[in-house]
């Protein structure tokens, strides 16, 4: 995976500081996750697999660097990552299935209906979506329940028919309909943007941030996941699949509307950059201490998988 170097004026290199979350992720996932052992030992197994695979971490990325602007203490702000990160795992895992995307690699590893069978992969995402909001009720995330409502919440808002699993299905319509621009924006701003919103909106919420920071952070989440997704249909078209550890070309041969179907190449790639340019902005009001988020803005319309 390629990732912009930014490093001396602009501080740590951003392939560090990702990598760095990534390991506290894992030990945070490792901790969480239940061991295989018992009858339901190639449940757990299977949820392991599908969680401690590698992966970007990008949301819980997202997660740890919000929580920073608002002070919330690391170990908070990283159970709610690994619940993010549960609830990611699982759609991938969904989105694989035979019924769905019907894909056999991810992140470079055969997917889990492969690895175990398509049972127990349906079982596996299940349990990793309800984990999520197990993780988020505990009193180890926040003493405050209130908060911990807010959390379950926003989660549940953002993955849900009127979030993550609402844009599914709008994708799966997608080899059937037409989309315009309008109608493609739409789609991935459910599948993919509500989620980056509610990783954004997370440390506002554990740090008691007041609305136009939350607003601010959700702005910044939307440009961003618009940013992220056009770069992603180019990576679909242009990509190659030993870099992105999964099969490419797919929604070009279902017909599926995607940014470059409707924009061309280039078009779609001068949208990207200007949407992660629009994100920037949106975060002015946190002066220096979002120099991370807006690090991870330009990343996402440069990456290579």
């Amino acid at each position: 995976m390629t990732v912009i170097a930014l490093s001396g004026s602009d501080g740590p290199d951003l392939r560090a500081l990702m990598a760095e979350t990534a390991i506290e992720l894992g030990q945070m996932l490792d901790r969480l996750l239940p061991k295989p052992v018992g009858d339901e030992a190639r449940l757990f197994e299977a949820m392991r697999y599908a969680s401690l695979n590698g992966g970007k971490r990008l949301r819980p990325f997202l997660v740890i660097n919000s929580a920073k602007l608002f002070g919330v203490a690391a170990d908070a702000a990283l159970r709610v990552a690994a619940a993010i990160e549960c609830v990611h795992c699982y759609s991938l895992v969904h989105d694989d299935l035979p019924a769905m995307d019907d894909d056999a690699t991810r992140r470079g590893k055969p997917t889990v209906h492969v690895q175990f069978d398509e049972a127990t992969a349906i079982l596996a995402g299940d349990a990793l979506l309800t984990l999520a909001f197990e993780i988020l009720s505990s009193t180890e995330t926040h003493a405050d329940p209130q908060i911990r409502c807010n959390l379950v919440s926003a989660m549940a808002k953002a993955a849900g028919a009127r979030g993550m699993v609402g844009g599914q299905m709008l994708d799966m319509i997608a080899a059937e309909a037409e989309f315009d621009i309008g109608g493609v924006t739409r789609l991935q701003r459910l599948k993919t943007g509500e989620m980056f919103a509610v990783a954004c909106e997370a440390g506002a919420i554990l740090g008691r941030g007041d609305m136009a920071r939350h607003q601010a952070l959700h702005a910044y989440a939307h440009d961003m996941g618009l940013a992220f997704q056009i770069a992603d249909d180019l990576l679909d078209v242009e990509g190659r699949e030993e870099e992105a550890g999964k099969r490419l070309g797919k929604d070009d041969a279902a017909g599926k509307g995607t940014f470059v179907a409707a924009l061309g190449t280039e078009r779609a790639r001068a949208q990207a950059l200007m949407l992660a340019d629009q994100a920037v902005r949106h975060l002015e009001p946190f002066d220096g201490r979002a120099d991370n988020l807006r690090r991870v803005a330009h990343y996402v319309v440069r990456r290579r998988a």
